[in-house]
């Protein structure tokens, strides 16, 4: 799954989850409440069709918060990646934090951890991949990892920000993605 470049390595579509995957309702934990985001299953079976690895890089604070057990959150990821493989997605890899902001780890989002360890992982050429995230902390955590195409999904102007492109949404992301990735 994935094509390899002249290096040998693959390209990645990265994607966080909460507000790009689902609807961020805040703390989603279950399935139940659990909504994907227009646009999501073509962009992904666009990213499919490229040859892109896709993965997942989400900050989880609740668990350390108390607010969600960390088998829940399991459990929960384990209903969406079945959810996406009944319509032929395949996810590499879910890579998450479930730390605080204040634990300090190097894993949570603007920090690279997440992103290191998939590139490691999977074998992934981050200079020909891309991320998509709705908060600044994951452009920052994925440029810090080399990622070169960065979109923030963001009502605000579509102009592009220091080091990304903003998109207002996933449908408007579709037809970006789909003239400048290869």
């Amino acid at each position: 799954m994935g094509e390899t470049n002249n290096t040998g390595k693959h390209k990645a579509l990265f994607l966080d989850r909460d507000g790009v995957v689902n609807v961020d309702y805040g703390y989603v934990a279950s399935f139940d409440r659990f909504v994907f985001c227009e646009g999501i299953f073509d962009l992904l079976a666009l990213a499919r069709e490229r040859g892109y690895k896709i993965v997942i890089a989400t900050n989880q604070s609740g668990i350390a918060r108390g607010l969600f057990s960390e088998e829940a959150f399991k459990t929960l990821t384990r209903q969406t990646l079945a959810a996406l493989r009944d319509r032929g997605i395949i996810v590499c890899g879910v890579y998450y934090c479930p730390h605080a902001p204040e634990d300090g780890c190097d894993c949570r989002k603007p920090k690279s951890g997440l992103f290191l360890q998939a590139i490691k992982d999977h074998n992934i050429d981050p200079s020909a991949s891309w991320m998509i995230g709705d908060k600044e902390s994951d452009m920052t955590a994925a440029a810090g990892a080399g990622v070169k195409q960065l979109i923030l999904l963001s009502d605000k102007s579509a102009e592009k920000g220091e080091f990304f492109v903003r998109r207002k949404n996933l449908l408007d992301t579709i037809a970006y993605f789909k003239k400048a990735a290869r």
